[in-house]
């Protein structure tokens, strides 16, 4: 019989069961195997690695590497590697797991995973199939990291429960192969969907329901805004996900609620108004959520009509509590999706807000008051919504104080999302039209999961604590989702409960059951495998630094609103002390002078001190409410990858792109400009650099730069030529303008939304956003990153 693929230090193994019976050859190595296998992988071979090389911040200023930093890869042996999960959907903040939680609590770093679980994936196996095997006891779904025993038994990989392979099982339908259960697709992909039969199902799968409640007051109708959502919706009306059933309906309200009857049969849409906003109610339940294929000539014409019908409108105030009850009730029966409008402070009615903003303390405070919610009616009614079903999602448009901190509480408890475009308006403000274009593009069209339920597990001894991101817990680990998008993450806190003295690895599964737009009921299942070591060495050379930073950033986010935001502040600089001091008293071989990290933390103390600068925590700096609040409900939502752009955007100078060392996708020549550190040093008036911080790329044009880069890329004449508001770069038949739009071009094929790109001279207003991304720049009320690291110094030795 074939001996288990080896690993360095495995001994073949004795046969798993008695001679006779039939050949069967043991999958990869399953945990109960890997005693041997890790042992000959300890990291303290005779030279230490990489990620443990010491590093004094003090005297190496050039920490950034010249790409994208890599996340760090577990030390398993190779064929278990291979299966697993990949760390842009599930990442650990150690890759290397602490054996007890002393250990943990000696290293002095968080413990918890980073979850993107809906993300858009390329190659998704998806297997249909009447029996999907799970552990009878725990419920784990049959995953690489279970072992065999023999054929017809498995041991589950989070509680050590021996079952049966049920016979159906047996028989694998890649292969159409019979009797190689551990070659089927479930035990061979890390992600995987499975079509659920119907014990999956509280109730039949429910249709794609759209409800959109927009703002028509005064200040609404001033803004402009209704042209555009107008237009993106008939402009992408056919990319709504959904088949036949998929369902739409509309509200508008100022100071009354209307509602729009769109049922079949009808000449034109008919706009009935509800005034008494105290006790709301539906006039006619059955024509205002309507089958959008049935229907779609009605709903065309009140989108083309619905701008128009507002612009006389003398109405100033808004009844946005009253109109999202009527949107409860609307979608109460089915579930479904509201996708909300909003420009101002809502006025009249339940759910009425005050301005609590005081200007002059923007910048003085050092705490910053009024970060939660002024009345619990917005997180009561996402609490019903929950309950039924319905997410909602808001789009906030106004350039005055709209409370964000008790808006937000609708998406944020219902599983919805929250876009804010500040000062939004249709000719002041022309680059925030373009981008609420490029938003609502994305947004009606990318795949939407509905009656989702997300469930984490975790090997036994090891359990979660705290969730992160924009749902309902319903019990302990399971995740209310009415609506599940492929732009959100999570992240889970956990601790250790039990010794993991007896294991060699552990494993993550998360578990996301949804109804796709089709009406399919899905499982999404993803495991996640890690070593555990058992010295403090092992734990620091696992440490992930961008899924720490992301972890501390919605701890910090929670510390804000729950006690105060210098308490959250101070929370940031004590995770840099404290790691940094656990490593230089129990993971530095050799004593050494200076402020001393492993070169797998070497950013920490940058990542830090790019958050105490970030909008979500400075002070100091002019910081309007209603930004601080978005900021941090981004930090607390957005997947890993666009929250470190956000915390640590990247600079590169493109005044001087070659064709040395760029990469080559689909016949495009891409450039691959060194990334910069972030500071005002690393700028020179003789060239151009472009900062992409996520949602928005800056194109930085020095006084002196070369002419050539000006009439071959921008297409002006000369410096004073360029416009002030530029947001696009001319396609040009030069050189130099194809390498500068391939690069931005493949920056932003790698996000799912569309940053906007301003090109900024010296003198131009958004200048002083660019700069405040400098974040190792000193600024009037925050330190530099050099002061930073000599108060972590003197932190650390004392």
């Amino acid at each position: 019989m074939a001996a288990p693929p080896s690993a360095p230090g495995m001994q073949p193994r004795s046969q798993p069961y008695p001679a006779g019976a039939q050949s069967f050859q043991q999958a990869p190595l399953g945990p109960a195997q890997l005693g041997s296998a890790l042992g000959g992988m300890s990291l303290h071979q005779s030279q230490p690695p990489e990620a443990l090389r010491a590093i004094n911040l003090l005297q190496e200023r050039n920490l950034l590497p010249q790409g994208p930093v890599t996340p760090p890869v577990p030390c398993l042996p190779q064929d278990l590697q291979r299966l697993n999960c990949s760390p842009e959907v599930f990442r650990c903040t150690l890759t290397n797991i602490p054996q007890t939680q002393s250990l943990l609590n000696k290293a002095k770093l968080p413990l918890g995973l980073l979850l993107h679980p809906f993300r858009d994936m390329s190659q998704l196996p998806v297997v249909t199939s009447s029996t999907i095997v799970r552990c009878r006891s725990c419920r784990t779904y049959i995953n690489p990291f279970v072992t065999f025993l023999d054929q017809r038994r498995w041991k589950c990989n989070l509680c050590y429960r021996v079952n049966e392979v049920p016979e159906e099982f047996m028989y694998n339908p890649v292969s159409r192969s019979y009797g190689e259960p551990h070659k089927r697709p479930e035990v061979q992909n890390p992600t995987i969907e499975f079509i659920a039969p119907s014990e999956y199902m509280l109730r039949p799968p429910q249709p794609a329901v759209y409800l959109f409640v927009l703002d028509v007051s005064h200040n609404a109708v001033e803004t402009g805004y209704l042209d555009t959502v107008c237009q993106s919706l008939l402009d992408s009306l056919s990319l709504l996900p959904g088949d036949t059933r998929t369902k739409i309906g509309f509200i508008t309200f100022d100071s009354t609620v209307h509602f729009y009857n769109l049922q079949e049969g009808l000449s034109q849409p008919q706009m009935l108004v509800v005034s008494d906003i105290e006790d709301i109610f539906i006039p006619t339940p059955d024509s205002l959520l309507v089958n959008l294929s049935e229907c779609k000539e009605l709903v065309q014409d009140l989108l083309k009509g619905l701008p128009q019908m507002f612009t006389r409108t003398l109405e100033t105030q808004c009844a946005l509590g009253p109109a999202l009850q009527a949107a409860f009730k609307l979608l109460s029966p089915t579930g479904g999706r509201v996708s909300v409008f909003q420009t101002q402070l809502p006025s009249v009615g339940v759910g009425a807000l005050k301005s609590r903003e005081d200007p002059n303390q923007r910048a003085s405070a050092k705490d910053i008051p009024h970060l939660t919610p002024a009345t619990d009616f917005y997180k009561k009614l996402a609490l019903d919504c929950s309950g039924q079903q319905i997410a909602v999602d808001l789009f906030l448009l106004s350039g005055q104080y709209c409370d964000l901190a008790s808006l937000a509480c609708i998406s944020k408890y219902s599983a919805g999302g929250v876009h804010y475009y500040p000062s939004y308006h249709h000719l002041h403000n022309p680059a925030q039209v373009e981008q609420l274009q490029r938003d609502l593009k994305r947004y009606i069209s990318r795949k939407i999961g509905f009656e989702s339920v997300m469930r984490v597990r975790c090997t036994k001894g090891l359990s979660i604590h705290t969730f992160h991101g924009n749902f309902f817990v319903r019990s302990t680990d399971l995740l209310s989702l009415p609506n599940i998008n492929p732009d959100s993450g999570f992240a889970v806190q956990m601790s250790i409960e039990e010794n993991l003295v007896d294991m060699q690895v552990v494993s993550f599964q998360a578990a996301l059951l949804y109804t796709s737009s089709k009406g399919e009921r899905r499982i999404r299942v993803h495991t996640l495998c890690l070593p555990v070591v058992n010295s403090m060495a092992d734990i620091f050379a696992g440490a992930d630094v961008q899924a720490i930073t992301g972890l501390l950033a919605s701890m910090a986010v929670d510390r804000s609103v729950t006690a105060s935001l210098s308490d959250a502040r101070d929370a940031l600089v004590n995770a840099a002390i404290d790691s940094l001091r656990a490593y230089r008293s129990g993971g530095l071989s050799v004593q050494q002078p200076g402020l001393v990290a492993p070169a797998c933390l070497r950013l920490l103390p940058l990542y830090v001190v790019a958050l105490l600068k970030q909008k979500a925590f400075r002070t100091g700096t002019s910081t309007r409410l209603d930004e601080r609040v978005f900021a941090m409900c981004q930090l607390k939502y957005q997947p890993l990858a666009y929250l470190m752009l956000m915390i640590h955007p990247a600079l590169y100078r493109v005044d001087n792109l070659t064709d040395e060392g760029a990469i080559s996708i689909a016949d495009r020549t891409i450039p691959q400009p060194a990334i910069l550190q972030l500071s005002v040093e690393k700028l020179s008036r003789d060239g151009s650099f472009l900062m992409d911080s996520g949602s928005v790329l800056y194109l930085w044009v020095g006084r002196n730069c070369a002419p050539n880069f000006i009439t071959q890329v921008l297409g002006v004449p000369n410096y004073t030529a360029i416009p002030q508001t530029m947001t696009q770069l001319p396609e040009l038949d030069t050189a130099e303008s194809t390498r500068t739009r391939a690069f931005i071009s493949w920056l932003r094929e790698q996000r799912p939304f569309y940053p906007i790109l301003h090109v900024i001279r010296e003198e131009s207003p958004l200048k002083a956003s660019f700069m405040q991304h400098m974040v190792e720049d000193r600024t009037e009320s925050a330190l530099s990153y050099y002061e930073f690291l000599l108060h972590l110094q003197q932190q650390v030795n004392k």
